[in-house]
């Protein structure tokens, strides 16, 4: 069960990181400083859910 959970984690950080890269992109093109900034906090949100989840993947290897 944890398994499960922790690919599902991981799976959820690569959702959002590629929702906060396609919202990076819209950002640069209308040259917004505000979505700008929003893009790459949600980017650093998905980097630290994947590296948790990764991290979770791993204890439960070595349990």
């Amino acid at each position: 069960m944890k398994k499960a959970r922790g690919f599902l984690g991981l799976f959820g950080a690569v959702m959002g990181a590629v929702g906060a890269v396609s919202g990076l992109k819209a950002a640069r093109e209308k040259k917004d400083k505000l979505a700008l900034a929003n893009a790459v906090a949600s980017i650093a949100v998905a980097i630290t859910g994947a590296a948790l989840a990764v991290r979770a993947l791993r204890k439960d290897e070595l349990a």
